[in-house]
């Protein structure tokens, strides 16, 4: 099994920045999820209305950029192994933590559990505090999309 993840991160270092963009790019449409959760669920439930009602195509279209968060996590999960293999540094620890805390609300507490308990409509009842702590788990997301697009950026200038 070792020498299996040997030669696995042999490829990944020699195709980091493919895969450094690839995990990047998947991340980044996260940002249309955090985007659709803030105007119009977090919005819903302060005013009373949505800022963005997306209607049945945008729940579809959300749904799908919800289900690239799956390979988001594992691709920038590994993304941070290897750099932990590579320089040990607490910054890494960190991100792997706020990242795979995204797993506890994607098998815990979904969006649609959120929006239900917010609509006063969930079969399941749950504590409010419960909803917003699943909210605040999907922005935990924030500094991991930062970095990984911050060096994928900054990839493109350096050589090699």
């Amino acid at each position: 099994m070792q020498k299996i993840f040997q030669s696995f991160f042999a490829w990944y270092k020699r195709n980091y920045k493919i895969n450094l963009y690839i995990t990047a790019g998947l991340f980044v449409w996260q940002l249309v999820h955090l985007y659709w959760l803030s105007v119009d669920v977090v919005f819903l439930r302060f005013f009373g209305y949505e800022l963005w009602p997306i209607g049945k195509i945008g729940d579809f279209l959300i749904s799908v950029v919800d289900y690239t968060e799956v390979p988001a996590l594992i691709l920038t999960s590994v993304f941070y192994i290897h750099e932990l293999q590579e320089k040990f540094q607490w910054k890494s620890v960190w991100f792997l933590v706020l990242l795979n805390s995204q797993w506890m609300h994607l098998f815990w507490i979904t969006d649609e559990v959120v929006v239900a308990q917010f609509l006063g409509a969930s079969v399941v009842a749950l504590p409010i505090w419960l909803s917003w702590l699943a909210i605040i788990i999907d922005y935990l997301e924030l500094p991991v999309i930062y970095d990984t697009v911050k060096k994928a950026i900054l990839s493109l200038s350096a050589r090699g």
